[in-house]
């Protein structure tokens, strides 16, 4: 019996433009986020769900919404499914970090698992929450077919377990386009992870993309070396 996982990451919203460190900031979906959206609901229109989650913010509701169109389910919230909590960080400006806190700088560009937000999470805590999330909500609904809408830094810690790799290869794992959906299956009593693909942004023109044309998120080796 295979259970299969759709993970979206939420779409545009003001922090990806004003390029602020979001976390728990609860920001709208942009303009050309709703554009996204309307992008991402025709993509899931013939595709078979039985259940959807979402972190609490609204921008993974928004996004939640936009994949149940066609679909008319309840959208479970779930907690344990929200951004790293960016402590002191929340709503800070991207270049004004390095300048404040250059040691989280630091960690945030060359040793991801090693980074901890002052008053807030630290990266391990956040692998550690959304592993054990997302693995509950598979193996409560085994044989299923489950879309789940989280954030950037979350989906990337559940990516690297999902290569099963611990968190100290987390930097080896790229980030996540707005909107781009994941496909993970589980297989056998274990629920073993396999990903069938990521970062699929398909159902995006390239001018409805944000990451492509936005160069200061570049950290992780893969993005290095394109």
């Amino acid at each position: 019996m295979i259970t299969k996982v759709y993970l979206v990451r939420h779409a545009e919203a003001a922090g990806n433009v004003a390029k602020t460190f979001q976390g728990h900031n609860d920001c709208e979906v942009t303009e050309k986020g709703h554009k996204q959206l309307a992008c991402l609901a025709e993509r899931f229109k013939d595709v078979h769900l039985d259940i959807i989650y979402s972190s609490p913010l609204l921008r993974t509701r928004q996004t939640a919404a936009a994949v149940n169109k066609y679909h008319g389910l309840d959208v479970h919230i779930n907690q344990g499914l929200i951004e790293i909590n960016g402590g002191d960080l929340e709503g800070m400006g991207w270049e004004d970090i390095p300048l404040k806190y250059p040691e989280q700088q630091e960690m945030w560009d060359n040793a991801p698992h090693e980074y901890w937000a002052p008053n807030g999470e630290k990266m391990s805590e956040v692998y550690e929450r959304i592993t054990s999330t997302v693995n509950h909500i598979v193996h409560e609904n085994t044989g299923k077919t489950i879309a789940i809408v989280s954030h950037g830094c979350a989906i990337r810690n559940y990516l690297c377990y999902a290569h099963g790799w611990g968190i100290e290869r987390l930097r080896d794992v790229m980030w996540e386009e707005n909107t781009s959906v994941c496909c993970i299956e589980y297989h056998g009593a274990d629920c073993t992870p396999v990903i069938v693909y990521q970062n699929d942004t398909t159902h995006l023109s390239p001018e409805l993309c944000t990451l492509a044309h936005q160069s200061w998120w570049k950290t992780t080796i893969t993005e290095e070396t394109k």
